[in-house]
């Protein structure tokens, strides 16, 4: 009898709190439809110039991947969710063919070479760095250098672990990196560098002993895009519940565009964390309607800044103009 009378006690309490969640999620979601910004993505028309500065953020679903081109040189910010995740009972359809053929398409130099100057991994974690199994072993693709931190299993939740396969994802890299030669760079440069026409500096470069347990969003390197005036971050899966965003929004200042954080999900783009950067553009990599509806609203209502779906464009490149401009574009038959 006590244990049907709890039952109905939590059925009462959980059904209509579950019913209240799912009209709260109607309501922001139309208001923040009815809300948003808009701006116009334009379709890629013209011929890239060896003098481009852009940002190419790819479609790989909800996973991260982003292609940095300044005046002539490339380089890799994580490469998308690979085919074999260990988290899936079965292969999983990821994207490490579009991947390479992008940057095949996209990278060749006049004499025919593809280059990338680095490669980064911003954390461990598979839809990040999955793919570069397939990058790293393909012949026609020369890489400069390869940034990845030590793996620091201090910040990992313990199902992370032993569930996930990241240690063993992550020592195959170091692998496929030792077969080609290509060198490790695990501690990770802290003040601002050059990179083509754009100014780069890396955050969180060596996680924090503050962040232990966090989980290994809290690994994240962040990259901090100049050119000029105008700036964008590239948040890699920095969360408000990991601690990212209260440790490093400050740091971080005022930016244009904002690779939003862990894929627009819950835990991330906390109003506070918005209104310190307070972004005129926002991008993120997953599928419109993915993106929680907290995050949504924050966008839209704590930010005012209009935000992208890198899948409902087949990806979105943004250039930084010699004019000052941010412009967002798209090409639907690159890699598709």
């Amino acid at each position: 009898m006590k244990k049907q009378r709890a039952k109905k006690i939590a059925t009462w309490i959980i059904v209509p709190l579950m019913a209240a969640i799912f009209v709260f999620d109607i309501i922001t979601v139309a208001l923040g439809n009815r809300y948003a910004r808009r701006v116009q993505v334009g379709e890629e028309a013209q011929t890239p110039k060896a003098s481009d500065d852009r940002i190419h953020f790819l479609n790989t679903a909800n996973s991260d991947c982003i292609l940095l081109e300044s005046n002539g040189k490339f380089a890799l910010i994580d490469a998308g969710e690979g085919d074999h995740n260990p988290r899936r009972k079965t292969a999983y359809q990821g994207y490490e063919q579009r991947v390479v053929d992008y940057i095949k398409q996209t990278c060749a130099a006049p004499d025919g070479k593809i280059r990338l100057e680095f490669v980064l991994g911003t954390h461990y974690h598979y839809d990040h760095i999955g793919g570069f199994h397939a990058l790293l072993t393909d012949p026609e693709i020369e890489i400069g250098k390869a940034y990845f931190k030590p793996f620091e299993a201090f910040v990992f939740h313990e199902f992370e672990l032993e569930k996930w396969g990241l240690k063993g994802l992550y020592d195959q890299i170091l692998a496929d990196l030792a077969a080609r030669s290509i060198p490790l760079e695990q501690t990770l440069p802290d003040v601002p560098f050059a990179f083509g026409d754009f100014t780069l500096r890396f955050l969180n470069t060596v996680t924090p002993a503050q962040l232990r347990d966090q989980g290994g969003n809290a690994a994240s390197v962040g990259v901090l895009v100049k050119k000029g005036a105008r700036s964008a971050f590239l948040a890699a899966d920095f969360t408000h519940s990991c601690k990212l965003e209260q440790l490093y929004a400050r740091e971080i200042g005022q930016v244009d565009l904002l690779k939003a954080g862990h894929h627009g999900y819950f835990g991330s783009s906390s109003i506070a964390f918005l209104r310190s950067l307070r972004p005129k553009l926002i991008i993120v990599p997953n599928q419109q309607g993915k993106i929680y509806p907290n995050v949504k609203w924050n966008f839209t209502f704590a930010a005012n800044a209009p935000y992208f779906a890198t899948f409902d464009y087949n990806g979105i490149i943004a250039s930084f103009t010699d004019a000052g401009e941010i412009v967002l574009t798209h090409d639907l038959h690159r890699a598709s």
